[in-house]
């Protein structure tokens, strides 16, 4: 009987702490996304990818504050001419506003939007400059296990990376 007693003890508990673990958003939630991502820069530019990732802390139950970096490569040229390969660096500072609190039920669930600003880093074989980078996203994370999940998040402005997908890590 004991044995039976004990084991629905550490069940209960168990459950009621996953439950916290896999809320939704919360204020003091440290999230590292690390990702890759990809789609067309500027007027002319062609194809590319870009690595990098953001890591952001959550200083209200809705607001969570941080910074982003990626390095993209992609090559720009007309479409019969040649085309040069370019890297690029954009740093931004973020934050997000984590919405889906006020309508989802399902707690593995999070999604975000926000604004991005910060700078871009762009060098090529004739020159290096920096830009401005001006932009908003939206995106989603999905959690498997409190502390591990998968993100989608999608961008527009200057200088941002169009679509990113990659892992998500909560501390």
């Amino acid at each position: 009987m004991k044995k039976i007693l004990f084991m629905f003890f550490v069940a209960s508990v168990l459950s009621a702490t996953s439950e916290k673990a896999f809320a939704q958003f919360e204020k003091g939630d440290k999230i590292l996304n690390l990702g890759i991502g990809g789609g067309g820069y500027g007027f002319y530019g062609g194809g590319g990818f870009a690595v990098g990732g953001s890591f952001e802390v959550g200083v209200h139950e809705f607001i969570s504050v941080g910074a982003q970096a990626d390095i993209r490569f992609y090559n720009y040229g007309y479409l019969l001419g040649p085309s040069d390969n370019y890297v690029a660096l954009p740093i931004a500072a973020r934050g997000s506003y984590h919405y889906g609190k006020h309508f989802l039920t399902i707690d593995q669930l999070d999604l975000y939007a926000g604004p991005a600003l910060g700078f871009n880093i762009d060098n090529n074989q004739y020159y290096t400059s920096s830009a401005l980078v001006i932009g908003a996203f939206a995106g989603a994370r999905y959690y498997f296990k409190p502390t591990f999940g998968a993100f989608v998040e999608f961008a527009g402005g200057t200088n941002m990376i169009p679509a990113k997908v990659g892992v998500s890590l909560k501390f």
